[in-house]
């Protein structure tokens, strides 16, 4: 589906991640989340991708508000299904418990079902003040692949097809639900979400030929692996998978960055680049906490690495990478 569809067609090299804007690990301050979209748009960004599970609906209302003030039909906004939120008022007095800095005064529930899934958009439609989603992503769905089948995709397909939403997708962490699904040829592109990066390329072996096979593109987000190669090099209690990053994967990445400062590139520009250069993911995902980042984001991502790095880091067996042209 997705060397056809139009949606898909328009995504930028570069996308805007708002899971900052849900107050993700710390509270974002509004003055902080204005310059980030502000920033992101004057340096020509126009993919923004949020979600529900996002500081339960806190970064979908902050982006329909921030991105009011632009012409509609100049971006491309996505979110997600498949989280639906509902009133929690025995726990508004805690603090969310899955990593978002506001009250836990909404609950997710997960509902994959035909209706659920309406249900969901419904919602995040008027959270973001919008009438249509142009790229919807079922948010990861591991573990419910069968009514993610038999449901979920279906119930997108038609929001698709009435004209709801451009594009559909999925967003997920797990390269093996990601290419199941995508074998299944009814989506226009998945998100992956840390399979394919500098440290860990595993979705390579799996997901990429089943969306080779299905005309499936491909985003990559998580790129930094939750930080651990977001800096020039990687401090000494970097996080892996909102984790404490294994000593042997610390060391991996401070071999990558001294190859990096050989040809004079950063260690995130050049996790950047590492999943840009393959012909199959088509944008990056990059999430920002105010304008500086977002600002590093785009010089990041137009920054041309020279070949001789991918060769060298592959002569030392620090990445495994196909050459370009070679067929997989």
């Amino acid at each position: 589906m997705g060397a056809a569809n139009e949606t898909v067609q328009r995504i930028n090299r570069l996308g805007l991640g708002l899971s900052q804007l849900g107050n993700m690990g710390r509270v974002t301050a509004d003055a902080e989340a204005a310059e980030v979209v502000r920033t992101s748009w004057d340096a020509g960004v126009r993919y923004y991708d949020t979600a529900p599970h996002y500081g339960l609906g806190l970064s979908e209302t902050r982006a329909g508000r921030l991105l009011s003030e632009f012409p509609r039909e100049q971006y491309l906004l996505s979110t997600k299904v498949g989280r639906l939120l509902q009133p929690s008022p025995e726990t508004a007095h805690r603090q969310d418990d899955e990593g978002f800095a506001v009250p836990a005064a909404l609950r997710r529930v997960r509902d994959y079902s035909r209706d659920g899934i309406r249900r969901s958009l419904d919602a995040s439609l008027m959270r973001l003040g919008t009438d249509r989603i142009d790229i919807l992503y079922l948010h990861d769905p591991e573990g419910h692949e069968r009514d993610a089948l038999d449901n979920a995709i279906p119930a997108m397909a038609a929001l698709r097809d009435e004209g709801t939403v451009g594009a559909i997708g999925v967003g997920t962490k797990e390269a093996g639900t990601a290419a199941e699904l995508t074998r299944s040829g009814a989506l226009d592109l998945v998100m992956i979400a840390g399979r394919f990066t500098l440290l860990d390329a595993s979705a390579r072996d799996e997901l990429f030929p089943a969306a080779a096979e299905t005309a499936t593109s491909i985003v990559a987000a998580g790129v930094y692996n939750s930080g651990l190669l977001s800096r020039t090099r990687p401090a000494a209690d970097a996080q892996f998978e909102y984790g404490p990053a294994p000593t042997s994967m610390i060391e991996r990445a401070n071999r990558i960055a001294d190859v990096c400062e050989h040809f004079d590139v950063d260690l995130p520009t050049a996790a950047v680049a590492y999943c840009l250069r393959d012909p199959q993911v088509i944008s990056v995902v990059l999430g920002a906490r105010n304008g500086p980042q977002a600002q590093s984001n785009v010089q990041r991502c137009a920054r041309d690495v020279p070949d001789a790095l991918w060769d060298e880091l592959r002569a030392q067996q620090l990445i495994h990478i196909r050459p370009l042209g070679e067929n997989r």
